[in-house]
């Protein structure tokens, strides 16, 4: 039951973090342009390491 949970925590945070850089792209995309990059990638691919790491355990 508690895997489930975890599992079904880190798959909405995942979820969220795509939505919030999809709607942070215009702003990334203006900020690129000055030089600055928003770093949205990371939290993306640390949310989605975590969803597999969960995932293959309770496979």
């Amino acid at each position: 039951m508690r895997s489930t949970l975890n599992r079904a925590v880190v798959f909405a945070l995942y979820q969220l973090t795509l939505f919030a850089g999809i709607l942070l792209l215009p702003l990334a995309l203006a900020m690129r342009k000055v030089g600055f990059t928003l770093p949205a990638h990371r939290a993306v691919s640390r949310i989605n390491d975590k969803y597999e790491e969960l995932d293959k355990r309770t496979a």
